[in-house]
């Protein structure tokens, strides 16, 4: 048992599973908490100090609250802070601004361009300094608490004349200067989306001069990589060179092998990445489905893989029905029907499962959802990820153990986004918990129905608050902006 305090506890749960986040071997033992902090943790018994709440949680695995390494979620958590489809499943802190687009720092008079429209339409941007969204986190509080990155696109658009240019010397330092301004009011890093048409003019010395700003505050940088298709290895190469010319660590989004063509090319792009890694730090996120999600691309309509529509701005009725299906009762072919559905989102079944498996088992990957929260009739990993992996990966498939799934959401996590006393249960760590059940713990949201809460979530709690519980509702918001350790 470690103590960091001799005051009353306000909670100790006992008779639990202890999963503490590091992916050693769990043990039987109990937990107690001082306002906002672990006081205590140990083997059953070890605790004698009788809590002001006590909780028998009969075997229940009890582990650190899931962090979101990769979402959407920079609007969300301000309209609709409550932020049901991750505290349902346990998740306590996400990380939000990737793929190049956060809600800082830039407005726009019309409507935001693809991949921004993936935030909301132009009244959800508000914020013209990473301070301020800052401070519109703290007023609200969240459920959950925000890491946060800031996009690459979202400094274009804002600086930039002609986003289909490389940027200047002087748009770069302009840049750099909102990036200096970020990490100096709480950013954890930067992020691109070069795969973007609003990123995708900026060539590796421009990333590069641009991470140097990040590097200086230890940030770290995470990237939609410009291809995840044919030149995938490229990318990669691309990816590595380029944090490395700026000193950052760097953090591969929802990496992936797309298009039918290249299923099974995970057998060369994780040696690849691994080799990298062992001269810089590279890590992976990854979500557990075999489809991704974004807006409706003309350069991604195929049909050698199914395609659904999440939304549609002239032709809602559409939404939940495979492109295919209406081409044909529109007699129309594939690209035409999508240009007829414009502005609009879909889900591309695009990966092997054999892939998204390799990618899951990397030592180096963790779980991140990507989900996003304004679709109409979005992705099941928007509610499901972390109970998909727990339930169907670890325990039924048994492609890793209990302690090393909740390693890459928890403590794992913490440490590659530099998250100071989050990940882990130990004393002296914030108290972020979520109790599950091991046996019954399963994701519910399908692509048919994909607005679904998960089960086996028992409790969760956020800065020692009882966040979450079984009524299935959110009871208490104690989330808060969170920083990286310098």
């Amino acid at each position: 048992m470690t103590l960091a305090s001799n005051n009353t506890p306000d909670w100790v749960f006992r008779n639990a599973r202890i999963i503490d986040g590091t992916g050693g071997a769990s043990y039987h033992g109990e937990l107690a908490i001082v306002g906002d902090t672990i006081s205590a943790v140990g083997p059953v018994g070890s605790i004698s100090q009788t809590g002001r709440n006590e909780v028998y949680l009969q075997g229940l695995a009890l582990a650190p609250g899931f962090i979101d390494s990769h979402t959407h979620d920079d609007r969300i958590v301000l309209d609709a802070p409550e932020m049901l489809p991750k505290i349902s499943q346990g998740v306590t802190t996400v990380v939000v601004g990737n793929c190049g687009v956060s809600l800082a720092p830039v407005t726009f008079k019309g409507d935001p361009p693809p991949p921004m429209n993936l935030l909301g339409g132009n009244r959800s941007y508000e914020f013209v300094t990473f301070a301020s969204y800052a401070r519109a986190v703290a007023e609200v509080v969240p459920a959950v608490n925000v890491a946060a990155l800031v996009g690459h696109s979202a400094l274009r658009l804002a600086v930039m004349a002609d986003v289909n240019a490389k940027a200047s010397d002087s748009e770069i330092e302009r840049m750099g200067a909102m990036l200096s301004e970020a990490m100096e009011n709480g950013a954890v890093g930067w992020s691109t989306g070069l795969f973007y048409p609003t990123n995708a003019a900026a060539d590796a010395d421009e990333v590069s001069r641009l991470g140097r700003y990040v590097a200086r505050h230890s940030g770290v940088y995470a990237t939609h990589m410009r291809d995840e298709f044919e030149h995938v290895l490229e990318s990669i190469d691309e990816s590595a060179d380029t944090a490395k010319a700026a000193g950052t660590a760097l953090v591969i989004s929802h990496h992936k092998c797309a298009g039918v063509e290249n299923w099974g090319r995970s057998q060369q792009t994780l040696p690849k990445i691994t080799r990298l890694a062992q001269d810089q730090t590279i890590n992976i996120d990854v979500y557990p489905y075999a489809a991704g999600s974004t807006n409706l691309r003309a350069d991604l309509i195929t049909d050698t893989y199914p395609i659904m529509i999440s939304w549609s701005g002239p032709h809602p009725e559409m939404t939940g029905r495979y492109l295919i299906d209406i081409a044909a009762e529109w007699g129309l072919d594939l690209s035409s029907a999508a240009a007829k559905l414009q502005p609009a989102g879909a889900i591309y079944f695009q990966m092997d499962e054999a892939d998204v498996r390799r990618v899951l088992a990397s030592p180096l990957s963790m779980i991140g959802s990507d989900g996003l929260p304004h679709d109409v009739h979005p992705h099941p990993r928007l509610w499901g990820t972390f109970p998909r992996v727990l339930g169907h990966y670890a325990r039924d498939e048994n492609l890793f153990d209990l302690e090393t799934a909740v390693h890459k959401m928890t403590g794992k996590t913490a440490k590659v986004f530099g998250l100071t006393r989050r990940g882990q249960l130990k004393a002296g760590c914030f108290a972020d918990l979520v109790a599950f059940r091991p046996d019954a713990i399963a994701d519910l949201a399908t692509y048919e129905k994909p607005v679904q809460q998960s089960v086996g979530i028992e409790l969760v709690m956020v800065n020692g608050k009882m966040s979450f519980g079984q009524s299935g509702a959110s009871v208490t918001r104690a989330g808060r902006l969170v920083y990286r350790d310098r």
